[in-house]
């Protein structure tokens, strides 16, 4: 789909926690890949596996492979009061998207997760 829209002239965009392995796949997909909005969870890989069971390791590694290969990074993260909103972790999160070169905008909010709890108490 992302060959033919890139044929076409058409803008391509993944929205995605990057938590998963970089295959020979997913190297495809991106060759055709105009900007990927990534989903830090959090920072601190220990904090990130006690938030949502697995390791910030596959998704920074991401984000790097992304930089890299001059992809169009959004860094987004949601502020969780007490969870994601530790001064010591955002100077980190700074400091690792500062090394990236292809960041074109970041955002940070609870937007997301007053969503997510609408959602979920409707659930």
């Amino acid at each position: 789909l992302f060959k033919e829209l890139k044929k076409r002239n058409i803008p391509t965009a993944i929205d995605t926690s990057g938590m998963f392995d970089i295959t020979d796949d997913i190297k495809e997909l991106l060759k055709f890949t105009d900007l990927v909005l990534l989903d830090i969870k959090h920072i601190d890989s220990t904090k990130c596996k006690d938030l949502v069971g697995f390791s910030n390791e596959k998704e920074l590694a991401f984000a790097r492979y992304l930089s890299d290969n001059n992809i169009d990074i959004w860094i987004r993260q949601v502020l969780v009061p007490g969870i994601t909103d530790d001064e010591k972790d955002l100077l980190k999160l700074k400091e690792f998207i500062s090394t990236l070169k292809t960041v074109k905008k970041i955002q940070m909010g609870r937007t997301w997760f007053k969503i997510s709890i609408r959602r979920c108490s409707t659930c």
